[in-house]
């Protein structure tokens, strides 16, 4: 299988699987990509995602052997951008869960916008990051005009897209695009508590938070507190805001069923 899903203490893990190839995107693995995270986004069981590569990559982006045997046969693209990379994006990006990426090694090109996409970036030592478009002739893909510069700013972005320098872990936390970095050996681990934490927390809270930071992004004040309103109506009426708000008052820590 070149995608695993695996589901346990409310996270789902989903690994790209072709560790031989940097866990490089075919047809094939966008499909099974695609499917893994619909089936979490979907899943009642599943309250936070976690997205990781198998073997010493995150992921290279396009397989560029699949791509090249395309050009060849006069395909182009095949029209992969519009039918493959951006619905993973935004079944990632606006799921009602959180997702934590776990990058274990190279993240470039397309690989690089599924981590920017996700909401957590956790990151081993010897990551990197490579807005490798460029380099090949091509402009960015799979969302990376628009979430590398919602963390990074317009201008760190420009430079990471236009020069396609590679960006090592120590650099990435400095910039923002991660919000930790850990020892190779540690990752895992430290990927997962984070996972676990949210897949405990008040799910439905997350959603709206997810819901209200995307709006407030491309509106104006009024609106986005009109949103606002909106959203705490749908969280007010909450098993999890009542449970937590009789918990605060009797002194007690909160427990979050995600409803």
């Amino acid at each position: 299988m070149t995608v695993t899903y695996d589901v346990d203490e409310a996270v789902a893990t989903i690994t790209l699987n072709r560790p031989d190839a940097m866990n490089s995107l075919t047809l094939a693995t966008k499909t099974d990509l695609l499917a893994a995270v619909r089936r979490a986004a979907d899943d009642a069981s599943v309250r936070a995602v976690l997205l990781t590569g198998a073997g010493r990559a995150f992921c290279a982006g396009q397989d560029l052997r699949e791509h090249a045997a395309n050009l060849d046969r006069g395909l182009g693209l095949a029209n992969t951008v519009r039918e493959h990379y951006n619905p993973v994006v935004l079944a990632i990006a606006t799921m009602g869960k959180p997702v934590v990426a776990a990058v274990n090694g190279v993240a470039a090109g397309a690989g690089a916008s599924l981590a920017f996409a996700c909401d957590f970036r956790v990151a081993a030592e010897n990551a990197k990051f490579s807005m490798a478009f460029t380099g090949i002739g091509l402009a960015p893909d799979s969302g990376a005009s628009w979430t590398l510069q919602r963390l990074v700013g317009p201008a760190r972005a420009r430079e990471m897209l236009l020069l396609g320098d590679v960006v090592d872990a120590a650099r990435a936390l400095e910039l923002g695009l991660v919000g930790q970095v850990v020892p190779a050996d540690r990752l895992a681990s430290a990927a997962r508590d984070l996972a676990v934490r949210l897949a405990q927390g008040p799910t439905r809270a997350y959603a709206a938070t997810k819901a209200a930071l995307d709006h407030a992004a491309s509106s104006s004040l009024a609106e986005a507190l009109e949103r606002e309103a909106e959203l705490q109506d749908e969280c007010v009426a909450t098993a999890d805001h009542a449970a937590a708000t009789k918990a605060f008052l009797d002194k007690e820590r909160p427990t979050f069923e995600g409803r």
